[in-house]
């Protein structure tokens, strides 16, 4: 129950800072940099009477009935309250911290700033299993009618939200909206990266007893041991490979300098880990 409090806390954490990008630094710039926060800028750019957070609302539950209609509940509950979620942050912000001009002249250095917080906030949500663009669904659409990849999609329907924003508000916009989709899909990967640190270890030790022992019931993790003959030797020594987090991994390591400050380690960091209690397979 705790760890879904928490979930529930963090999606929304996320969702809050992915909208500061989008009300104090998009809008102001008229830069639609992909998603419903981008496609919402252009028509609310087209039709002025009308808020950004409510043509937010708008268009997500025009693309929540559509994910019913193409593909029932598979787009999940939490990317729907995520969506949802960043909609009324957006219109909360308008309501209470209104804002009628950008923050400075340097449309760049807004970019990049207003992108790097909601990448931060958009890979928070991504680690909670959800998401907080309804474009998703239009990608997931497209993957189940076309077999075109959800990533590929997404990036489609970004670029053409871009494009959209190069026709209406001039080509300098709409180049600053291009690298805006770029940079955002970079800082998401390094922060996704950040949070699912882990590392293959491989250690070799005259006490691999006291450190297989360590490993499992200090650490609470696995590993596997088999046995390696070393080429000028000839020796046989027992060779011990585990997957530790970033944590773990240093507690290990002062372990092991205070048992045999002579052992051999190495590690190598993981980019996915699937199956045993990792990410699933499927």
């Amino acid at each position: 129950m705790r760890q879904k409090i928490f979930s529930f806390l963090m999606m929304n954490v996320g969702a809050l800072l992915v909208a500061v990008n989008v009300h104090f630094f998009l809008s102001p710039n008229d830069l639609a940099t992909g998603g419903v926060s981008g496609l919402s800028i252009i028509m609310n750019h087209v039709f002025p009477g009308m808020s950004l957070g409510l043509f937010m609302i708008l268009i997500n539950l025009v693309l929540f009935v559509v994910g019913l209609i193409f593909l029932g509940f598979s787009f999940g509950a939490k990317t729907v309250y995520a969506s949802f979620a960043l909609s009324f942050f957006v219109w909360l912000l308008e309501t209470v911290a209104p804002i009628h001009a950008p923050l400075s002249n340097d449309v760049l250095i807004q970019l990049i700033i207003g992108q790097c917080i909601a990448a931060i906030g958009m890979a928070i949500v991504f680690h909670q299993d959800a998401s907080t663009g309804g474009t998703d669904i239009i990608a997931m659409i497209l993957n189940k009618y076309f077999n075109i990849e959800v990533g590929r999609g997404v990036l489609l329907s970004d670029l053409t939200i871009a494009l959209s924003s190069t026709i209406l508000f001039g080509p300098q916009v709409g180049m600053y909206a291009f690298f805006g989709v770029i940079l955002n899909g970079l800082v998401i990967d390094y922060v996704l990266s950040q949070f699912n640190s882990n590392k293959e270890v491989v250690i070799i030790s005259r006490h691999s007893t006291e450190i297989k022992s360590y490993i499992v019931h200090e650490l609470g993790k696995g590993a596997t041991v088999h046995t390696a003959t070393g080429a000028f030797t000839s020796d046989e020594k027992e060779v011990i490979t585990t997957i530790l987090g970033r944590k773990d991994y240093s507690r290990l390591k002062g372990f092991i300098t205070k048992t045999d400050n002579k052992a051999f380690i190495t590690a190598h960091t993981m980019n996915e880990i699937l199956g045993q209690n990792f990410k699933r397979l499927a």
